[in-house]
């Protein structure tokens, strides 16, 4: 039963370890004054990283910058003393010792990725057609009437090139657009998932401990 106990701690802390960068604390880095000399000379860290000087040397030391997007100068640092700062604006920074000139490097703070969106897909418009008029059927075709001959003038040469059927018809305009707009689910994170079920099992495991442990004492008594 301990092995198992200890085997669902160990995929907890495993759980914990994988989840996304993106949701653990600001990475840090350090650099060492060792030897009269920054170490590493060159660091590319991204946005929000703390970084943290660490003198080894005698001599003092202090971090100045002499370029970039921020003015940055440390406190003089003896022997074993630390002095970190986070950098929050991206940019190439170079940096100084005062002390010593000589002593030069350069950290390059990148920008932060922009978080992924979710936008819903196009909307599809579905627009039915019309049917036109079937044309007339010979059967249902009657016979002429006769009619007698109007007093009212013929139509002038304009006026009989006009065809009636121009006019527009209220069966012919067409039915409204559907518009149908399919939206998006965000599917569950399977690490998330992952973590849930170690913890059940975590859970299950000390109540099985406990109900062994409180049924031995009952025995002993």
């Amino acid at each position: 039963m301990r092995a198992l106990l200890r085997a669902a701690a160990a995929l907890a802390l495993l759980t914990v370890w994988l989840l996304p960068a993106g949701r653990a604390s600001a990475a840090s880095y350090s650099v060492a004054m060792k030897g009269y000399a920054f170490s590493p000379a060159s660091l590319s860290v991204p946005a929000g990283s703390t970084v943290t000087w660490t003198n080894y040397d005698t001599a003092p030391h202090d971090v100045k910058t002499t370029s970039g997007p921020l003015s940055i100068h440390s406190p003089m640092l003896n022997k074993g003393e630390s002095w970190s700062f986070t950098f929050a604006t991206a940019g190439s920074y170079g940096y100084v010792c005062t002390v010593h000139p000589d002593m030069k490097a350069g950290i390059t703070v990148r920008a932060a990725a922009p978080a992924p969106t979710y936008s819903a897909e196009h909307a599809h418009t579905t627009v039915p057609r019309t049917s036109s008029r079937p044309a007339h059927s010979p059967a249902t075709h009657s016979a002429p009437a006769m009619t007698m001959p109007s007093p009212t003038p013929t139509p002038t040469a304009s006026e009989a090139a006009v065809p009636q059927s121009a006019q527009p018809s209220p069966q012919s305009t067409p039915a409204p657009a559907t518009t149908t707009t399919a939206s998006t689910v965000r599917p569950l994170d399977p690490l998330l998932l992952l973590a849930g079920l170690v913890a059940g099992v975590a859970v299950l495991c000390l109540l099985l401990v406990g109900s062994r442990t409180a049924r031995a004492r009952e025995e002993e008594a």
